[in-house]
C-alpha cells in the first residue's frame, strides 16, 4: 500500500457533508484507508467487525461503505447482504485479501459495487470511491421506455405496471442501459460502468446478464424492447424508435 495523498478537491464536490462508513477489522488498514480518506476532505466512520457496522449502517445514512470480507463476528457477504436488504443503500466498496477472479464474480454478483484486492495503493481506492461517489449524485429519479419503467429511488421496475423482481447487477444494467435509451453500448462499457473496473476481459459475463434480463423483461411481451447491435453490444429502445433511427442511418448512408 502506498501512503495516502495530501487533501484535494474533486469536481467541486462538497467533501465535509460526504459521510464513509470502513468495516475492516484488521486496525492497521481501518487507520491507513480513514486517515488516508479523512486527509482527502471525508468523514469518516470505522467499525472493527460485521455487527457494528450494521448498527452505524442503520443509525446513520452514508454516502459509501468500504467493507473487509473477512470479519470476525460473520461473513463480509453476509453484512452486504443486509446493507443490500435495506431501502436505501449506498455504494459499497469490498476492499478483501480475497483477489481472485471467482472471489470478485462471488462479491459483485451479491451486490457490491466495487472489488479491491489487498495489497492495494491508497491512490486507487480514493479514485474508485470517487469514481461510486459521482455514479450516486443526483439524477432523474423514474427512467421509462415504452410500458417498460424503472424507479430509481425505491429500486423497482415494472413493464405493464407488471412488477419484475431483477437481482442487484441485472438493475444496475438496465438501468444503464435506459439512461443511454437509443445508444448503442458496447459490452466494455456495461462492465466499466456496472463494475467500475476492468473485468479481465470477461466481457461475456455481459451477454449472460443480457439474457437473464429478456427474460424477465422481453420474454412476455410482444414488444421487444432490449436489441442486439452487431458488432457493438446492446440498446434499449421501443421498435418503432428503433426502426426511426434505423430509417435515418440508412437515409444518411
Amino acid at each position: 500500500m502506498s501512503a495516502p495523498q495530501g487533501p484535494s478537491e474533486h469536481g467541486g464536490q462538497t467533501k465535509e457533508q460526504t459521510r464513509i462508513l470502513v468495516i475492516e477489522d484488521e486496525k492497521r488498514i481501518a487507520d491507513f484507508v480513514a486517515r488516508g480518506l479523512e486527509s482527502a476532505g471525508y468523514t469518516v466512520d470505522s467499525a472493527a467487525d460485521g455487527a457494528a457496522g450494521l448498527e452505524l449502517v442503520h443509525a446513520t445514512d452514508y454516502d459509501l461503505i468500504v467493507l473487509d470480507l473477512m470479519l470476525p463476528d460473520m461473513d463480509g457477504l453476509k453484512v452486504l447482504e443486509k446493507i443490500r436488504n435495506r431501502k436505501l443503500s449506498p455504494p459499497v466498496l469490498i476492499l478483501s485479501a480475497l483477489g481472485a477472479v471467482d472471489d470478485r464474480v462471488k462479491g459483485l454478483e451479491r451486490g457490491a459495487d466495487d472489488y479491491l484486492g489487498k495489497p492495494f495503493s491508497f491512490t486507487e481506492l480514493l479514485a474508485r470511491v470517487r469514481a461510486l461517489l459521482r455514479r450516486g449524485q443526483p439524477t432523474p429519479e423514474r427512467l421509462q421506455v415504452g410500458d417498460l419503467i424503472l424507479d430509481c429511488i425505491r429500486r423497482k421496475v415494472t413493464r405493464s405496471a407488471e412488477p419484475i423482481e431483477l437481482a442487484p447487477k441485472e438493475f444496475s444494467i438496465l438501468e444503464y442501459l435506459m439512461r443511454n435509451r437509443g445508444r448503442a453500448l458496447s459490452r466494455t462499457m456495461i462492465v466499466e460502468h456496472v463494475w467500475d473496473m476492468d473485468y479481465d476481459g470477461l466481457t461475456n459475463i455481459v451477454d449472460v446478464y443480457i439474457r437473464h434480463l429478456r427474460s424477465k423483461v422481453d420474454d412476455r411481451w410482444p414488444e421487444k424492447l432490449i436489441h442486439t447491435v452487431r458488432g457493438v453490444g446492446y440498446m434499449i429502445e421501443t421498435p418503432e424508435k428503433q426502426s426511426e433511427q434505423e430509417a435515418e442511418q440508412q437515409r444518411a448512408g
